[in-house]
């Protein structure tokens, strides 16, 4: 197929390219730089120049395109919301350019969305509309382009990792250097999902194969590792004390990672391994913390 990928080079999209281009799918790659045309040059893959600001100019990415992954995303997290609903409106516009037609697009989300509300851990078959996580702005916009007639998939990811990022933990470990401390809320017992870089590109390649209108997949390979525990790997790497914050301090703490910072963010993947037969083989999350370079020029 000829697959029209956003975020071609980032850190998930540069790997779920490499897959695509193995199962012998013909790329082209959003692109904002000439750098990164050169990059999907070199790759195998074709550009197309765009930005998230401008979703028309990614319409017309996809109207050529035989499906779609979307996976490009502003990760200015001091702006989370403004950025949620700029993907919504970037969902919508390459919705429409395939409306009318059975080519799938696949777009990305956070596990967290499908939280069934009792203590157990998030489920594909589960959509919570009402979610605290501004990212639900994707999954809505998902919703209204599935109901106009595309043939829409969602990957919901967890805290996504290899040696030099893993997911909001990469910002928690820049903010535990500024204060000095590696903190965590209370006990610290909440835990986080997780699945590593290559594993999560692997499950892109099967969904867009299997391109079910509707189906939500999780890339979960570890349903929870605990926050204390992850605490504890980041301050021997840094160097730095780790400390307990009762819950009404940790807004001053934290900041706009406050939401995240106490939250039990736990998934399961049975159902996209029963339908898939997705197999994760990648580190574990506090394997790849443990080997990672803390050196400032790094993190």
């Amino acid at each position: 197929m000829r697959v029209f990928l956003t975020g071609a080079t980032g850190f998930i999209g540069s790997r779920i390219r490499r897959e695509l281009l193995a199962a012998g799918h013909e790329v082209i790659g959003l692109t904002r730089s000439g750098s990164g045309a050169k990059e999907l040059a070199n790759a195998g893959a074709s550009a197309h120049f765009g930005t998230l600001e401008d979703p028309a100019g990614l319409a017309k990415g996809a109207e050529n395109a035989d499906a779609v992954i979307h996976t490009a995303f502003d990760h200015d997290f001091a702006n989370f919301v403004a950025n949620c609903e700029k993907d919504r409106r970037v969902i919508t516009a390459l919705g429409s350019a395939l409306k009318g037609s059975s080519r799938p697009l696949l777009i990305t989300s956070g596990v967290g969305i499908g939280d069934p509300g009792n203590g157990e851990p998030a489920r594909e078959d589960v959509f919570d509309a009402h979610h605290f996580n501004p990212r639900i702005a994707s999954e809505l916009a998902g919703q209204e382009q599935l109901a106009a007639g595309v043939n829409l998939g969602v990957v919901r990811l967890p805290q996504v990792h290899d040696t030099i990022r893993q997911g909001l933990i990469s910002p928690y470990i820049a903010m535990a250097r500024e204060k000095g401390v590696v903190a965590y809320v209370g006990q610290g017992v909440n835990r986080w999902a997780a699945g590593h870089v290559d594993d999560v590109a692997k499950l892109y390649v099967l969904a867009l194969d299997r391109a079910q209108p509707g189906a939500r997949y999780h890339a979960v390979a570890e349903e929870g590792v605990v926050v204390r525990d992850i605490a504890a790997v980041v301050a021997a790497g840094l160097g730095l004390p780790v400390v307990s914050l009762p819950k009404g301090e940790a807004e001053a703490h934290f900041g706009w990672f406050a939401m995240f910072a106490a939250a039990d963010i736990t998934a399961s993947s049975a159902l996209t391994r029963q339908k898939l037969g997705w197999q994760t083989t990648g580190p574990s999350l506090l394997a790849d913390l443990k080997d990672m370079d803390y050196s400032p020029t790094r993190v």
